[in-house]
């Protein structure tokens, strides 16, 4: 059996942000695969739909045994078990998980574009996933994380939030 890697980014802006990330990280280690490696928290403001609360971020490496559709379909049950609700495009939310690459490969499907095609665009995105991968290549930019991050024209502010951290 081949064993997966895929970076998830988790985002939250509703409730209790630190408690959400935290229930995620856990129904994803019990629903898809261990967690191999965990970013720091980051506080942003929202992106896209800015009139809403600021977002904790986070991204996740997870060693998995599904292919990348199980790992979908596990991701969004995740996200209504939840209370996840999709109504406006980049509006509030409890969580947000998106999928940023799975192993180096390239897929688009009706559904799922991997790896996540605005990646390269999103500081909130590339300061934690720089964090855990600085030297993953994205396999269509052939640019690593932390270059990828080096050069983004996203001006926001992602601050690293150390009060957040529940790093072992």
């Amino acid at each position: 059996m081949k064993i997966n890697q895929v970076y998830l980014g988790l985002g939250s802006n509703l409730g209790n942000r630190q408690e959400n990330l935290d229930l995620a990280c856990q129904r994803i280690s019990e629903s898809i695969g261990a967690i191999v490696a965990q970013s720091s928290i980051y506080e942003t403001a929202a992106w896209g739909l800015t009139e809403q609360n600021d977002f904790l971020n986070q991204v996740i490496c997870v060693s998995t045994k599904y292919e990348v559709s199980e790992v979908l379909t596990k991701i969004l049950s995740v996200e209504q078990s939840m209370g996840r609700i999709r109504e406006v495009k980049w509006g509030a939310r409890i969580i947000d998980i998106d999928i940023l690459y799975y192993n180096d490969t390239i897929i688009k499907l009706d559904n799922l574009t991997v790896p996540h095609p605005f990646i390269q665009e999103r500081r909130f995105v590339l300061a934690p996933l720089a964090e855990v991968a600085p030297d993953f290549v994205h396999p269509i930019f052939h640019q690593a994380n932390a270059t990828l991050l080096a050069n983004c024209a996203d001006t926001s502010e992602v601050i690293k939030n150390n009060s957040y951290d529940n790093l072992p």
